[in-house]
């Protein structure tokens, strides 16, 4: 999907860099996956230590703290996340070998401190028509998603259903439309100290708190949280490993914030290339097309839910 302005995902993570010192001129969550932050004065060195790319090799962007979109893999069973699975496709289909570029910091970095230094060459999972970068063909579009244990019974899909409005806790990630999705309901107040605690009430002041998705179906799963609400491809794996049975359904209806601004549900999500590689998004663009039978059995294996892509 092309948005016509900044994705709803940047808009709301504006308060989240205002609280770490600046705000870039385009920013977005990770969910999905947002990719910037603050300013950096180590970037001018990066720029100048990065190496020349070798044409044979597709250089990705990839963090070792966001699963389950990317990680890597380790000794106690870990495998790659999906997206650096969905890098290794896209590599092959480009006649490419794969490289990493590893961070440890998460996502929410890695335009300003990997990609436009020339660390790497491609951020994977990036909202369609994101301003800062070329984005490519969507290559899969999925939604924010309610989830629910089987057993109780709960069968809404859309936020404003009685069934979810009657609910005490929720269990969201930070700087997500999850937040307008509890202050619409009256009920961002009631949850905020319980879903502080679940990060140990780290202050957000010049650091990146987040929930991870894994906690969130946890707390779902456990009974801590009557219902959780969060981006399908940050919680898809969790939902579809859980012991306790769950359900887990599409979000129909958009926000709309006090100040009128929609917040949709439903995402494209792209390859994003720097802006003066239009070279690089033809390549990517043209493997996609030849990848798209691969990169649909891995996310119909992670348990995400496919929309039709809407561009």
């Amino acid at each position: 999907m092309t948005h016509s302005g900044p994705t709803t995902r940047r808009l709301l993570l504006a308060s989240l860099l205002l609280s770490l010192g600046a705000v870039p001129a385009m920013a977005q969550t990770p969910a999905a996956q947002a990719k910037d932050a603050a300013p950096n004065t180590a970037q001018g060195a990066a720029t100048a230590a990065a190496a020349p790319a070798d044409p044979g090799v597709l250089r990705v962007c990839a963090s070792e703290v966001e699963a389950p979109f990317s990680q890597k893999e380790g000794k106690n069973g870990e495998k790659l996340g999906f997206e650096n699975r969905i890098a290794e496709v896209l590599a092959n289909a480009m006649g490419r070998k794969v490289q990493f570029s590893w961070t440890s910091k998460p996502a929410i970095y890695q335009v300003r401190d990997q990609l436009d230094p020339k660390l790497c060459d491609v951020v994977m999972g990036v909202d369609t028509g994101d301003a800062r970068l070329l984005t490519s063909r969507p290559y899969y579009r999925t939604s924010y998603v309610l989830v629910t244990r089987a057993d109780r019974n709960i069968t809404a899909a859309d936020w404003q259903d009685p069934q979810v409005a009657a609910l005490g806790r929720f269990a969201i990630r930070f700087y997500s439309p999850g937040e307008t999705m509890l202050k619409r309901l009256g009920k961002y107040e009631d949850n905020a100290s319980y879903l502080y605690g679940l990060v140990n009430f780290k202050s957000p002041r010049n650091q990146y708190v987040q929930i991870p998705g894994e906690r969130i179906v946890a707390e779902v799963a456990n009974g801590e949280a009557d219902i959780a609400f969060a981006f399908a491809p940050e919680v898809a794996r969790y939902v579809k490993a859980s012991q306790v049975p769950l359900r887990m359904s599409l979000a129909g209806t958009s926000i709309t914030r006090f100040d009128g601004t929609v917040v949709p549900l439903h995402y494209d999500q792209s390859v994003g290339v720097r802006r003066d590689d239009a070279a690089l998004l033809a390549e990517v663009d043209k493997a996609l097309v030849k990848a798209r039978p691969q990169i649909d059995e891995i996310l119909v294996e992670e348990g995400i839910p496919l929309l039709k892509p809407n561009s």
